[in-house]
């Protein structure tokens, strides 16, 4: 395409487009969509609109293909707003081929800017329904299936356009409950395709509860399958819907236990994902040992780099306990260390200094961490793998070299010896592969281990003497300094490596007062007093100008002022140094002499026993998100066998379901939502079998399946996990894995498709009751007479709607505004809609209720208003929402009084401007969501409600701003 010979081909190409010769004519668009380059678009662009309206559909079907290249490729030549335009023409062409072209440019248009595409719905959904219902040409039948691609493609768009947003998924739910049945009774490879699309777009829309359990009924039939390839498919389906609905992954314990032990390895990758996504509190440690376990047997560089970043993710989320922490990641440090990034050892190092970080805590709960820490890597050292990575090597070395006193296992003097012994053994697998930094970092804890330990054993001073000839002139540096004060000033090794003082600031003379000695000696010795030249400005004098000097300069010679200079922080490890400890350590822990190493007697002194203390993953630099808590008791599992009962399809379930009777439709007695015999014959629950006696190898499976999906079973909610702790990266827990389990669903009426002769029975339904944010909360409660639409979509906790306030009346009353206009359907303007009709559904009614994140209302975050500015800046998820107009909330009062009823903290309300703001945390401190809300009335009783929702986890976030958009609508 860059070729000088194009130019000469543009006027073949301009003849070639507008021949009568349709060979040539496509043979020109082809060519325009491979060889036009972006400086020449507007030469054949106007040829190419042109062939738009051509009588030949595969000249129509290449042009829209080609238009959308040009505009690819030059969008100022063709513009969005003409392609959008001509997209929407060609949607409606009356052949299938040329409108299945239009699909694949608008699916590419609308993963870019989706807002061109929300009024295509009723289009969209028109010809889904019509495809479904066997209206295209046989032709285009794939093994009995009506278009499956075609299908796909669509099916594909309503995902991207009904993605937060409630009113869009609202006029798709019935057409994709019906694609999906139709597809999922098929059965062949084609319909399973069909299946797998419906399923990621209703995991991906405004989630709808009926829906979700038609998806989870399909996800059941594919893991249950002998085929790889559906399994695989069922694998991915549980992936996409368990991270928001993880109730949905209780019923398929064994199946995943199954694919787990899988030979094959792609399977195994895509459930090794799962695992990762159902990780929780309760299940982590589980979880973790089997990606630990696939770590150490896998050969492959980029799934070990894949399980390294999912292993460190889940630590640092849900780790229960320090120590726990501790273990895992210096078990990842052994297995995959080349793999694991520098940060994470960096915050290990870190938490075992800062230990829990709250100075309520007892001290001794750190110390027995950091003995504990100690004994784990002096385990190591003593029988040290083949092979060590380098961040292994380097954090072994500054656990040792700051808390080797602490060790019960092995003497100060043997650590020292082993690190000298590692380090002379030139094998370069042990040590890192023996860069220089990691040899001044071991050579460094040796030094601090000798000071320490108040002599200096033979090994480690024929180590340092061996490196003072080293070509590295750091290293050789630190030797020749260290040697040089231990043989002339032993004393100030108690100074220079100071104990425990790897957290201690600073403190920097920037007076540089410690040099008046000296200069105090120098001046009564002679020496002359500095002083500042008067005119720095005036170099003639250094340069013998003599009286030229006088003279004004032709230059500005003064230097531009320098940029203030900000303070960084002090509390960064400073490389080998340490302070000293705080109390007294814990039980059998011995803390090494309080200071210079010249005291007599110095050596390693005992200290009184103390109680071990429970341990707190958080960190000092960082705030207490999580606190203390008092310990819940712990809700009893239930029996391993009763959480394998065979799933059965809730898709359609007769008995919660009355519906007239009816040959088809969503209402009918063959198929639909209320059949008695809809979903392919499996929707019904089948008579009890005899439970059959379990093998050994089924309990196994059963054991581990019971550990794999603790705290997200369907059946009763988890026992409460211990309040998380807070990891050296602060990294959010995913709230919804706590979510409660689904109660039944309030009996409901649903409305035909077509009028019957007998009257439909009503059955009562009890007031809507209050819901969690996804709507699968709703307790099981009485009956009552209201009619609810089993595919309305389940949305936001809303409240009782206040009247707007009236307006005093005007002398003279304006006009009223002309209604808003119907959104404009292309099909129905074409008249290819054939009497189909596209009817909203009605939504349920939900009761006033606070704002549910995972299953558990959020707390008020009681923060004032410069705590809040702090913390705004931190959350790096923001989700802002606009209400053009809104009667509900039309003062800031009002506002503020919603959040508060939602469950917010009020921290300001500011008058003058007609702002407010509010904070509020979610799973015991885990996540903290701020809002800001900005009113501007604009008369009649309404206002413009700009809000701005931050938060630390980006789910909370997504369903507060939605939550909040739907009360002030």
């Amino acid at each position: 395409p860059d070729h000088e010979f194009r130019f000469m081909l543009v006027n073949q190409m301009q003849r070639d487009l507008i021949s009568s010769n349709l060979l040539e004519c496509q043979g020109a668009l082809v060519a325009v969509t491979n060889l036009i380059t972006p400086d020449l678009v507007s030469t054949v662009s106007t040829q190419v609109i042109g062939l738009l309206d051509h009588n030949s559909e595969p000249v129509r079907k290449k042009a829209i293909v080609a238009l959308h290249r040009l505009h690819q490729l030059s969008p100022d030549a063709v513009t969005k707003e003409e392609l959008v335009d001509k997209l929407r023409k060609s949607l409606c062409d009356r052949d299938p081929s040329v409108m299945g072209s239009t699909l694949n440019c608008i699916e590419a248009m609308a993963r870019v800017d989706v807002r061109p595409f929300k009024d295509l719905v009723p289009s969209l959904v028109s010809v889904l329904k019509q495809i479904c219902e066997r209206r295209l040409p046989s032709e285009y039948d794939y093994h009995r299936i009506p278009a499956p691609w075609m299908q796909m493609k669509i099916v594909r768009i309503l995902s991207v356009i009904g993605k937060n947003d409630s009113q869009s998924s609202e006029g798709m739910y019935e057409v994709l409950a019906d694609c999906l049945r139709k597809a999922d009774e098929a059965g062949i490879n084609a319909s399973n395709a069909i299946v797998y699309e419906c399923i990621r777009c209703i995991t991906t829309i405004y989630p709808n509860p009926v829906l979700l359990d038609a998806a989870g009924a399909s996800i059941s039939r594919f893991l249950s399958s002998r085929n790889q390839n559906l399994k695989y498919l069922g694998v991915t389906g549980l992936a996409s819907i368990v991270e928001r609905h993880p109730k949905y992954a209780a019923d398929h314990q064994l199946a995943v236990i199954e694919c787990l032990e899988d030979k094959d390895e792609t399977l195994l990758r895509k459930t090794l994902d799962l695992l990762y996504r159902m990780t929780n509190p309760v299940n982590v440690e589980f979880i973790t040992d089997r990606l630990l376990h696939f770590l150490r047997g896998s050969t492959d560089p980029y799934m070990k780099k894949d399980l390294t970043g999912k292993i460190c993710t889940i630590a640092e989320r849900y780790a229960p306990n320090n120590a726990w922490y501790v273990r895992t990641i210096t078990e990842l440090f052994k297995i995959g260390g080349d793999m694991v990034d520098p940060a994470v050892a960096t915050n290990l190092m870190s938490l075992i200094a800062e230990g829990t970080g709250n100075e309520d805590d007892d001290e001794e709960a750190d110390m027995v961490l950091r003995k504990q820490a100690v004994e784990l890597y002096v385990s190591i050292l003593g029988n040290p793998p083949n092979r060590m990575s380098r961040v292994l090597v380097e954090t072994l070395a500054w656990v040792l070299g700051e808390y080797g006193y602490l060790s019960s296992n092995m003497t100060l003097d043997a650590i020292i010896d082993s690190m000298c012994t590692l380090l002379e053994s030139g094998n370069i697998a042990k040590i890192g592969g023996g860069a220089a930094t990691t040899r001044r970092l071991v050579l460094s804890a040796v030094m601090k281990m000798v000071a320490q330990y108040g002599s200096c054993p033979a090994s480690a001073a024929k180590c340092i003497d061996d490196y003072t000839k080293s070509q590295d002139p750091d290293t050789q540096r630190r030797c020749l300094e260290f040697m040089a004060m231990l043989t002339t000033a032993p004393y100030l090794l108690g100074e220079v490596f100071p104990v425990d003082a790897s957290l201690e600031d600073v403190e920097v003379d920037v007076n540089l007062s410690f040099l008046n000695g000296l200069v105090s000696e120098a001046v009564s010795n002679g020496a002359r007093p500095y002083q500042k030249p008067d005119d720095d400005d005036d170099d003639d004098d250094v340069y013998g100008g003599g009286a030229a000097a006088s003279g004004a300069s032709a230059f500005k010679m003064t230097p531009y002022e320098k940029p203030s200079e900000k303070t960084f922080g002090q509390g960064q490890m400073h490389g080998l140094g340490s302070t000293s400890m705080g109390p007294a350590g814990a039980a059998n822990v011995a803390l090494p002499p309080g200071g210079a190493m010249n005291a007599p007697g110095g050596g390693v002194t005992p200290v009184a026993a103390a109680q071990p203390a429970t341990d707190g993953l958080t960190l000092r630099s960082t705030a207490n998100v999580w606190g203390k808590k008092p310990a819940a008791a712990p809700a009893p599992m239930a029996p391993a066998t009763n959480s394998f009962a065979t799933s059965t399809n809730s898709f359609a379930n007769s008995s919660t379901i009355n519906s007239p009777t009816s040959s088809s439709g969503y209402g009918g007695s063959s198929g639909g939502y209320g059949g008695s015999s809809s979903y392919g014959g499996y929707g019904q629950p089948a008579a009890a079998p005899a439970a059959p006696e379990k093998t050994a190898e089924q309990i196994q499976k059963e054991k581990m399946a019971a550990a794999l999906f603790g705290g997200i079973s369907a059946t009763q909610p988890p026992a409460p996990p211990p309040p998380p702790a807070a990891t050296p990266v602060i990294a959010t827990p995913q709230g919804q894995w706590g979510a409660k389990p689904t109660a039944p669903a309030p009996p409901t009426q649903i409305t035909p498709a077509a009028p019957v002769p007998a009257p439909a029975p009503v059955v009562a339904a009890a007031p809507a009751p209050e819901v969690d944010l996804l709507g699968f909360d709703a307790p099981a409660t009485t009956t009552t007479t209201s009619s609810v639409d089993m595919l309305a979509p389940t949305l936001m906790m809303d409240e009782p709607v206040a009247p707007a306030p009236v307006a005093p009346p005007a002398p003279e009353p304006a006009a009223p505004p002309p209604p808003p206009a119907a959104p404009v359907d292309p099909f129905a303007d074409a008249g290819l809609l054939d009497g189909v009709t596209q009817t909203s559904l009605p939504s349920f009614a939900l009761d006033s209720a606070k704002f549910e994140f995972g299953g558990s209302p959020i707390t008020p975050l009681a923060i004032n208003t410069p705590q809040f500015g702090e913390r705004w800046g931190s959350c790096p998820s923001t989700h802002p929402i606009s209400v053009p107009s809104s009667a509900n909330v039309n003062t800031l009062s009002k506002f503020m009084a919603l959040c508060e009823k939602a469950g917010l903290h009020k921290v300001e309300e500011i008058m003058a401007t007609n702002e407010g703001i509010a904070a509020c945390m979610a799973g015991g401190g885990s996540a903290v969501a701020l809002v800001h809300g900005k009113i501007s009335p604009l008369g009649g009783g309404t206002a413009r409600v700009d809000v701005t929702v931050k938060s630390t986890d980006p789910s909370l976030s997504q369903g507060l701003s939605l939550y909040l958009q739907n009360m002030i609508r």
